[in-house]
């Protein structure tokens, strides 16, 4: 499995990353096959979230590595928190610690590899917010923090009181949502794709050096389903269907491909717990499109070039 250095950090983390949203409906034993088999792929950094299943999730991945403890020194293990579901988001000291705890005991282990506060809280204070993240950094239990679905300039208020740096932005990309690409390549246009809805966090993180992880990466939408095999993208999965045809590979791995062929290094967060879906992202690791393979599925995608 290639791999990219994680942010700043000296820390090698794989391309693909495995989301664990859907762990809970498996059980123990299928668990424990799908943790082994992706670590086997070099798929072994693991992403959470302390409401992924209401903390059932952790809770099983935990009973995996206590039925397997030496898996720990073999993996990367990522969480969030922030999110209180249905009511509000939470940044405040108190809550991001306490969170923090809590996943620890579900997933049986002493420390996350790394940590992101999942949601911009409105209320937040930016100096309490990195308190805690220090805190967390000073007490052995995060090695390094990050952050989900912000912008430049929030990533850069928080930074302000940190002491080390923001290593993460968790962010969605799929080839039909690609808006922080768009924004820079209808720059300076009357078009809709001109319009800036990420604050430029694309070209922000490549200079803060900070990883880009993209989650559902082949969704279109907000919660619409996937764009693969669905009858209102036909010219986008001619496109995928074609180049999986000319490299002897899915029009997954080509979707995926699409993603980790972007410059800035980022890391793709697959979210199926089949293993066969799993394999079909992770041949995307060793695929490296084109200019113009990649400009082409772009375009089909519905998006515009100047």
């Amino acid at each position: 499995m290639k791999t990219i250095q994680l942010g700043s950090s000296n820390l090698e983390i794989p391309v693909i990353a495995v989301g664990c949203m859907r762990m809970n409906r498996l059980d123990v034993t299928q668990a424990e096959t799908f943790v082994q088999e992706a670590v086997a792929m070099g798929a072994n950094f693991f992403d959470h979230a302390d409401i992924y299943g209401a903390g059932a999730c952790e809770a099983l991945f935990g009973a995996v590595l206590q039925r397997n403890p030496s898996l720990r020194e073999n993996i990367i293990l990522q969480s969030k928190a922030g999110i209180v579901p249905g009511v509000m988001y939470d940044n405040s000291r108190q809550y991001l610690v306490g969170a923090v705890d809590g996943i620890l005991q579900r997933l049986r282990t002493d420390y996350l590899d790394v940590f992101l506060i999942h949601r911009p809280d409105a209320l937040a204070d930016p100096q309490e917010t990195a308190d805690a993240l220090e805190s967390l950094y000073r007490s052995g239990k995060v090695r390094y923090f990050g952050v989900s679905n912000q912008r430049a300039s929030q990533v850069q208020l928080l930074s302000k009181y940190l002491e080390h740096p923001i290593m993460v932005d968790q962010l969605q990309l799929s080839l039909t949502n690609a808006s922080m690409i768009q924004s820079g390549l209808e720059a300076n246009m009357l078009s809709d794709g001109a319009v800036d809805r990420d604050g430029g966090i694309l070209d922000y993180c490549r200079m803060q050096n900070i990883t880009i992880q993209t989650w559902s990466p082949f969704q279109f939408g907000a919660i619409d389903g996937t764009f693969l095999g669905n009858p209102d993208f036909p010219e986008l999965n001619r496109a995928l269907d074609a180049l999986a045809e000319a490299y002897h590979t899915s029009n997954t791995a080509i979707a995926a491909a699409w993603i980790l062929r972007h410059p800035a290094k980022m890391q793709m967060i697959a979210g199926s717990m089949k293993l066969s879906r799993l394999r079909e992202i992770c041949d995307a690791a060793s695929i490296t499109l084109t200019s113009e393979e990649w400009y082409r599925l772009y375009r089909a995608a519905g998006h515009r070039l100047p």
